[in-house]
């Protein structure tokens, strides 16, 4: 979840109104002008194992792999696993023969018990909670031309999908656009449910939960459930039960009276899935049936948006420092507002155990509230990982030491790890952002970090590289995030929180750039060797915020530009997936690789000519499977003797492609290409 600090109304929607009247500044420079900053090019580009000099990363925000690629059909001779397969469902999308098999129960987790990963009690629900509004009841946009004024990132006709989708009514109330198999939002069945066609990828929807110790209970993983196909045990039968008991945090506050199923504003939300066979997410479709897809790709991280941006960018987790690169507690109980009155405590360790006399309402966990100029409290996110007695932690070491391969946790003694979303250390322009004391700012902030990240060692062998943030050149003079039109998204630019980026001018100014440079680069023919792409909160798919086809027109005018130019195209991969499943569920497997990961299986399509054609991959990969792939590519090491991308490559049995028989081990993505192609 992009959930970020500032009073945005992107996210807030309090300021839609205001939005809607601004007088809104053009973007600067559009696709057939100069570039702003010219790609970074270096001596070592062309030094590659493959046709590939060039590689694309585009990354969306929160959607599972089934939620997207439920009744997807690969062409003949190709297999997948998805809930069509599974017979889970039918093609129209109603209930399948095996729907019965993967019923979502409730449970029970209580203070006695402390946090448990599998937590007893458990008992399958008839129906489900009710399926609940989120999301904007107005589009933010009430005519294109508005609508392309604070956005340059789509292609001609889809703008007008700004002007759309709007909810059309009361938030945190049974949706009324839900009708699934004869039944209304609030009595679906105990299992998956098709959202289309009152729910298509033009409309904004409701965003499930989607935080660390949040997602390990709703993976529900022990060795009790192991079985040849999920030999880790995780049968993910408890999502809709963490929305509806804690939902997305409670930032240390006592649960409210009257607390019922709707309380969280979620209810089954995580249930619902798109159908391709009856035309949703078209661009998607066109894309694995013409190039490749993995359907066993997943987020690397439990939970959010930032951690999982960050894993990506440096196959490690980043924790609370001195910001000089020494390990400290973070602030616990702590007032922190400078000069305000009646400031609350900030509490930025998580404590995911049940409050007394409640079922699973967790002590401290949430994003935060309030920020220097009001009282700030709560904000539970970090955990120490190392320590069994930490609140939560035992119980997810404890599983893992059941698994027969026993995972190395990666938690280094005294490393309070973050493990949700913060604000990076850096704002844009490279001030220091955790120092900062500004009213507009936020306490909910990570200490700049000394973890170095995939530009530490592209730069070390002289290969280049960029992230294109959507908004970015906006955000640089907006730092507080004061225009109700700056939707860049700071916590997904992993190279935001690292100090040896951040304080140098040249670099940042060079390689941390805006999507309007990536346009005019790929115009001119020109491509740095690595490149990320994020786009802005209004385009990036986000279910309560942007929208499928929005997201997928952002990815497909970067394709179609490239496209434009056969040499550029012939020697470039773009992937194009997700940060993370956004809280939907997946019926697929989690393989655990240490203690932040992984998660619930993510879209991953790989568009280049030197894709296999209508491929789908089963090898198991993650986020850092694409280090991996540059890695390979451009004959570099790991990270850092640490990072996860010194995981083996799996190696599986004829009889199961999906679970790696040297487990931890994830694969590097050259599996979706076959590089003996012309």
């Amino acid at each position: 979840m992009r959930a970020l600090r500032f009073s945005r109304s992107l996210t807030t929607y309090a300021a839609l109104s205001a939005m809607l009247a601004y007088n809104f500044a053009p973007i600067a420079a559009q696709a057939d002008s100069s570039p702003l900053h010219p790609a970074p090019t270096d001596i070592n580009d062309a030094a590659t194992k493959t046709p590939i000099k060039h590689v694309i990363v585009i990354i969306g925000e929160n959607r599972s792999f089934d939620h997207v690629f439920a009744i997807y059909q690969p062409k003949k001779g190709e297999s997948i696993w998805n809930l069509l397969s599974e017979g889970i469902v039918k093609e129209d999308g109603s209930p399948g023969a095996n729907y019965k098999n993967v019923p979502q129960a409730q449970a029970a987790d209580s203070a006695a018990e402390g946090y448990q990963t599998s937590p007893g009690g458990k008992k399958n629900y008839a129906t489900l909670p009710p399926a609940l509004v989120g999301g904007p009841t107005m589009p933010y946009f009430t005519s294109v031309s508005d609508a392309k004024k604070a956005e340059n990132g789509l292609p001609e006709n889809y703008y007008t999908y700004l002007t759309t989708g709007g909810t059309g009514q009361t938030s945190k109330t049974p949706d009324k656009r839900i009708k699934y198999d004869g039944k209304t939002a609030t009595d679906l069945p105990p299992g998956p449910f098709q959202l289309s066609p009152g729910i298509t990828a033009d409309d904004y929807a409701a965003s499930p939960v989607h935080r660390f110790y949040q997602m390990w209970q709703q993976l529900d993983c022990t060795m009790h459930h192991a079985t040849k196909m999920i030999p880790s045990g995780c049968i993910s039968d408890l999502f809709p039960w963490v929305e509806v008991t804690v939902g997305a945090g409670t930032n240390g506050l006592p649960q409210p009276k009257g607390f019922n199923d709707e309380s969280t504003g979620e209810g089954s939300t995580s249930m619902g899935f798109y159908n391709m066979a009856k035309g949703d997410v078209p661009v998607f479709k066109t894309w694995a049936d013409k190039y490749a897809i993995s359907d066993n790709y997943h987020q690397a991280v439990s939970g959010g948006t930032g951690a999982n941006h960050i894993m990506m960018g440096s196959g490690d987790a980043f924790w609370f420092s001195d910001g000089k690169g020494n390990p400290m507690k973070p602030p616990e109980n702590v007032v922190v507002d400078k000069g305000t009155k009646n400031a609350g405590k900030v509490a930025e360790v998580e404590n995911p155990n049940a409050q007394p006399g409640t079922n699973n309402w967790y002590a401290e966990d949430g994003y935060g509230g309030g920020s220097y100029g009001s009282p700030s409290y709560g904000g539970g996110s970090y955990s120490d990982c190392s320590d069994p007695s930490q609140p939560g932690v035992k119980a997810v070491l404890a599983y893992q030491k059941t698994l027969p391969y026993h995972p190395d946790s990666r938690c280094e003694k005294g490393h309070y790890y973050l493990l949700n979303n913060y604000n990076p250390g850096y704002f844009s322009d490279g001030s220091n952002a955790y120092t900062n004391e500004n009213a507009n700012n936020t306490v909910f902030t990570i200490p700049p970090s000394s973890t170095p990240t995939i530009a530490d060692t592209l730069m070390a062998k002289k290969i280049s590289w960029a992230y294109y943030g959507d908004q970015w050149d906006r955000n640089v003079q907006d730092p507080y995030d004061l225009s109700p039109v700056d939707a860049y998204c700071n916590i997904c630019n992993m190279f935001q929180y690292e100090t040896a980026i951040m304080t140098d001018k040249a670099v940042r100014t060079t390689h941390l750039l805006d999507t309007i440079d990536l346009y005019a680069s790929i115009a001119k023919g020109e491509l740095p060797a690595v490149s990320f792409v994020k786009p802005s909160g209004f385009v990036d798919g986000h279910p309560a915020s942007s929208k499928l086809d929005l997201f997928e027109g952002f990815a497909l005018k970067i394709v179609a530009a490239v496209q434009a130019n056969k040499d550029l195209f012939d020697s470039t991969a773009i992937f194009i997936t997700f940060d993370e499943g956004g809280g939907y569920w997946d019926s697929g497997y989690v393989q655990p690789v240490d203690f932040f990961g992984d998660g619930t299986r993510i879209p991953m399509i790989a568009v280049s000519p030197h894709a296999v054609p209508g491929h789908v991959s089963h090898e198991y990969t993650d986020h850092v499977s694409i280090l991996k792939f540059i890695e390979r590519n451009w004959s570099l090491p790991p990270v850092s003797d640490r990072s996860r991308d010194n995981l083996p490559d799996p190696k599986v049995t004829k009889t199961n492609a999906y679970v790696p028989t040297n487990s931890p081990a994830i694969g590097d993505l050259f599996d979706l290409f076959d590089f003996g192609q012309t």
